[in-house]
């Protein structure tokens, strides 16, 4: 139980940019040769994010080693990336932030939150699929081939 009582959920600030980028990079970069590029979330543009208070950011012992980008939509609320540094996976940062993004979508007023991951990041779409997304549909956008999922949550989802 230490290990929950470390961590800390906050917005962002801009001095965080460099160790979001560093965790994403670290996070991504096993899939370059999978995909033959750089996934989508290693080309955003975090300054730009936080700056519209899109990113949240997860501390562990005081360090930022978490990051999830949440992106209201008309209907749903898109979790638009999460990510957690590779030596501090394993300590339930990841589960933490997909129930940040889930009560932030609730509290936002949605019944729904989706996400999109490429179709070569298998590991990703099992893992979503345990926690209780299901896939909506598959598609090609900027390049990528996308596996677009959704997930009921508040008191509709029980």
């Amino acid at each position: 139980m230490l290990i929950a009582m470390c961590q800390k959920i906050r917005i962002a600030e801009t001095v965080d940019c460099p160790a979001i980028e560093r965790i994403v990079r670290a996070a991504y970069s096993h899939y370059v040769s999978r995909m033959g590029r750089e996934p989508g979330p290693m080309l955003d543009d975090y300054a730009a994010l936080i700056g519209k208070e899109r990113v949240h950011v997860i501390e562990h012992r005081g360090e930022v080693c978490g990051i999830v980008v949440l992106i209201p939509e008309t209907d749903a609320m898109l979790l638009d990336n999460i990510a957690v540094a590779p030596e501090t996976q394993g300590l339930g940062l990841g589960r933490k932030l997909l129930e940040f993004a889930e009560q932030q979508t609730a509290a936002a007023g949605y019944r729904t939150v989706r996400l999109y991951t490429n179709e070569a990041m298998v590991e990703n779409i099992a893992l979503y699929l345990r926690i209780g997304f299901a896939e909506t549909h598959r598609g090609e956008e900027n390049g990528f081939r996308r596996v677009y999922m959704a997930k009921k949550v508040g008191p509709a989802a029980a």
